[in-house]
């Protein structure tokens, strides 16, 4: 349970709607949610799209569906009647170009406290001319000089000619309307922070907490750019990850649970994650470490879920698992839960479960000599009469059928997969021979049969 004081932690995630979601911009979201929900706080998330030249609708479903695939939900947003105010319970999420009259009562105020002016149309805010100390979440204590030219020109805008607010002035008005009180973001912003702390103090506000979370690189130590593996979102969305696995790992870069822990739900993560434990060095991304936390979690998916992920990877494949009964698609996933290393290889491994074309190619085929004919004609006819058709009671009739042709089972295991798959490799045969059914397998034989001629 949480105590009164941690349940007002308010913290958000704010990106700008121009482009892809950086694997960066997921993990300012991801480390904000979690440090929410540790402390039984408030994760909202603010689309900052007052850049109209920019901005697109399509950058904003990007955000979107990049945080409710990773599970990032947020917790309070504006209604339909009132799209400038929060809501608890309301999936928002806030947009800024629907607060512009806050902005406007926001600039008034400091007008009257004579904290800014106008020049050329614009209007300019009196930026502070001595040197501000921030007390950094994650860097420490920072303190910020103004250069020989800053100090002779320190001021800035916070609304341009045009009447639309900048950055940093709406940036410090939504996290003081909405109450933020801690601000995790990107190290790249912490040059920003003193123009904010600057304006806070001007509003008549204290400014939340902050702490700038180091930079996420490539392995050789240079800035991820959107053209670096790895470094969209949409790239894991696609190749068939699994979600639990991504947040798995991108909590990691960046953040150490004080012990060799890797693989962890987000239930453990939750419990552990706290603020201190960030890291003040650059994170260093590895994509083989990525796939490699990938298949941790897809091998323990449970069945369910793994279905869910599975479905439209099958229906880009042409196959609708809908058409199939749930158990038994469920079944067949879980044989080869532990032999692909992400779910877009589940098609291709699986297909001969939802199909009854399993022609093999031509090196399968190779498999299916005349001399395995009178042996698989056997297992055949065996299998026809088992009972239960069980993989125990398969494998055992495979045994049986090997040993009577005078062959070791492995060598009838192969012609016998190729009947009842079309390929070399797949699942546990006996384990597929039982999911596809007596049916099924038998009219996969008596193919392969005649296909076993001199």
């Amino acid at each position: 349970m949480s105590s009164p004081e941690s349940s007002a932690v308010r913290v958000r995630f704010a990106p700008s709607p121009t482009g892809y979601l950086h694997i960066g911009g997921a993990r300012t979201a991801l480390f904000n949610w979690l440090y929410a929900r540790h402390r039984g706080g408030t994760f909202i998330l603010r689309i900052e799209d007052t850049d109209d030249a920019r901005n697109s609708e399509q950058a904003i479903a990007v955000i979107l569906e990049g945080l409710k695939w990773l599970g990032l939900d947020w917790d309070e947003g504006p209604t339909a009647a009132n799209p400038a105010g929060p809501s608890r319970g309301e999936r928002g999420p806030y947009f800024q170009s629907q607060r512009h009259a806050i902005y406007r009562r926001h600039a008034e105020a400091l007008r009257e406290r004579g904290a800014v002016y106008e020049k050329e149309g614009a209007l300019w805010f009196r930026m502070e001319r001595e040197a501000i100390t921030l007390h950094d979440l994650v860097c420490g204590e920072v303190t910020r000089t103004l250069t020989d030219r800053e100090a002779a020109d320190p001021d800035f805008v916070i609304v341009r000619s045009d009447g639309k607010p900048v950055f940093h002035f709406v940036n410090v008005v939504d996290d003081l309307e909405m109450g933020i009180t801690h601000v995790l973001r990107g190290e790249d912003h912490l040059s920003n922070t003193f123009k904010h702390v600057a304006l806070f103090r001007a509003l008549g506000a204290p400014p939340p907490q902050y702490g700038h979370i180091p930079l996420i690189l490539n392995q050789d130590g240079s800035k991820m750019s959107k053209r670096d593996t790895g470094a969209s979102l949409e790239t894991y969305l696609k190749d068939g990850f699994v979600p639990e696995a991504v947040v798995n790992y991108l909590c990691l870069l960046g953040w150490s649970p004080k012990d060799d822990s890797q693989v962890m739900p987000v239930t453990e993560i939750i419990r552990r994650f706290d603020v201190p434990q960030i890291l003040r060095a650059n994170a260093r991304f590895d994509f083989a470490k990525m796939q490699w936390m990938n298949y941790e979690h897809l091998r323990c998916l449970p069945l369910a879920q793994l279905r869910e992920l599975a479905t439209p990877h099958f229906r880009a494949a042409g196959i609708e698992l809908g058409a199939f009964d749930t158990a038994y698609v469920e079944a067949a996933l879980h044989t080869a839960q532990e032999k692909v290393r992400q779910i877009t290889g589940l098609p291709a491994f699986c297909r001969f479960y939802f199909t009854d074309d399993v022609a093999p190619d031509t090196e399968a085929a190779a498999a299916l000599t005349s001399a395995r004919r009178p042996a698989v004609k056997a297992l055949r006819d065996a299998l026809e009469k088992l009972e239960p058709f069980s993989d125990a009671a398969i494998e055992a009739s495979l045994k049986a059928a090997a040993a009577e042709a005078g062959i070791k089972p492995r060598d009838l295991v192969q012609p016998v997969r190729v009947a009842c798959t079309g390929a070399l490799v797949g699942p546990s045969l006996y384990h597929l021979m039982a999911i596809l059914g007596r049916e099924r397998t038998l009219r996969r034989l008596d193919g392969a049969i005649k296909r076993m001629v001199s």
